[in-house]
């Protein structure tokens, strides 16, 4: 008898090999800046090598299809960090800097923070933030108990004002990186950004490593401005192009970033009961500051082209998802939050308005067809709509007043081929599909002509 009490004990302790969800495993996001889809080795790229990146998808899922919400840094981070569509609530691009409460992420709208937080996690942010800059936008105001923050919110313009006045004398290094902003209150950049996020994450594990966590790590790099290290500049002397060796060196600094935090998690023996996501907020710039690379898509980052809007998009859960599993239905980031929630063992409600859906069962093969029977994008200012229906896609540029373009995605990943004259009753039937959706969506809470 006690031979098979001790059996059975034991066996609450192994996983059945259909992959059955542990209880409330640890949850990491990182999520890069203006990084090119095609800038990581899994993807191609050959100037350099990302190994700890690319183990996410060799351990876990790779989601050839994955997309933001929009092709713009802060619009991106709301729809992801809330799970609804920003362009529902008003919050459809780069809010000005300027610390007003009004903008920035409508203080209505709940965070993945707040829900896990709510659950019983520990709850902490690193690198970025670009969700608000009032003192009431700022991380810990938004359901994080802890924060290193490279941007700093204030409590009015003019607290605002002098203290970029201050930075002058008082923070001398890195320029736009001389602060770190520790829960609230700025400090001296320690060292290099780079190596700074990826110690603050770790050191955010070590602290919490006994406890259900959930790490927000949104790095500031690739983005401009550049800003390398020798040690880095020196493992990629070999590119000859000054500016892409510059932002290999920073991708490096990424990628090693995610060594380190791997370490941690597998120093504490959880890195298998952990959540991880990675992606980026949107696709690679054009403007010729930053030389990435979106591999055959056309486009860029600010349109609605695939260069814009498919990002890399990679899930790692070793106790709960196959490893090396390529998936290619298409993804939204706005999945991650019901995603997240559901590995948590917390119950999505209506009130939460989430758009996404959990992916898990996808991933795992339990669940068939689509994920979304369409996914949408608006970006009203500037005159851009798109919408993929399976693998068609419709898409309206930037003032142009003739027919919407379509295209086949599985045949035309770049774009290249324009169907619209050839299916004129599918681009009508899109259209009208993409307008209903649209005709009741709020006017943008601000407008940011100066926006990157």
């Amino acid at each position: 008898m006690k031979t098979l009490l001790l059996t059975l004990a034991l066996s609450a302790f192994v996983l059945p090999s259909a992959f059955a969800e542990p209880v409330r495993p640890n949850i990491i996001i990182l999520w890069t800046d203006d990084q090119g889809y095609a800038d990581l080795s899994i993807h191609g790229n050959t100037d350099y090598q990302t190994p700890h990146l690319d183990s996410l998808a060799k351990n876990g899922v790779r989601c050839t299809d994955g997309y933001v919400t929009q092709p713009q840094c802060s619009p991106s981070r709301a729809g992801m960090i809330t799970g609804w569509h920003q362009s529902r609530f008003g919050h459809e691009e780069n809010p000005p800097n300027d610390a007003d409460p009004k903008l920035g992420l409508p203080l209505a709208e709940k965070t993945l923070a707040e829900y896990l937080k709510g659950a019983g996690y520990i709850t902490g942010h690193v690198g970025k933030w670009h969700l608000g800059h009032h003192s009431s936008q700022a991380p810990l105001a938004r359901g994080f108990m802890e924060s290193a923050c490279v941007e700093g919110c204030f409590d009015s313009v003019a607290a605002q004002e002098a203290f970029t006045e201050s930075i002058r004398s008082k923070f001398t290094t890195r320029g736009k990186y001389a602060v770190l902003w520790r829960n609230g209150v700025p400090e001296q950049m320690p060292g290099y950004i780079g190596d700074v996020v990826a110690d603050e994450a770790a050191a955010f594990i070590e602290r919490h490593h006994a406890e259900p966590f959930f790490l927000y790590w949104p790095h500031d790099f690739p983005h401009v401005p550049v800003v390398t290290e020798e040690k880095y500049m020196k493992r990629v002397a070999h590119i000859a192009d000054e500016k892409r060796r510059a932002y290999a060196a920073m991708m490096l600094a990424v990628d090693d970033g995610m060594g380190r935090v791997l370490d941690a998690l597998r120093k504490h023996g959880i890195e298998d009961n952990t959540l991880i996501f990675f992606m980026s907020d949107n696709g690679g710039p054009a403007d010729g500051r930053l030389p990435c690379s979106n591999g055959v898509f056309t486009g860029a980052k600010g349109g609605m082209s695939e260069g814009g809007i498919r990002v890399p998009f990679f899930v790692q859960w070793k106790a709960a998802l196959p490893a090396g599993k390529v998936y290619s239905r298409p993804v939204s980031t706005l999945d991650i939050v019901p995603t997240a929630l559901a590995a948590a063992g917390v119950k999505a409600t209506p009130e939460m308005r989430l758009d996404g859906v959990n992916l898990l069962p996808f991933f795992k093969g339990e669940a068939i067809g689509d994920p979304h029977e369409r996914l949408y994008w608006r970006y009203l200012r500037r005159d851009l709509w798109a919408i993929r229906e399976g693998d068609w896609k419709l898409r309206h540029d930037k003032g142009k007043r003739e027919q919407p373009k379509l295209y086949d995605l599985s045949q035309d990943p770049a774009e290249a081929n324009d169907l619209a004259t050839q299916q004129p009753d599918r681009v009508k039937a899109m259209q009208a599909t993409y307008e209903t959706w649209a005709k009741d969506l709020p006017k943008p809470l601000w407008s940011n002509d100066k926006a990157e």
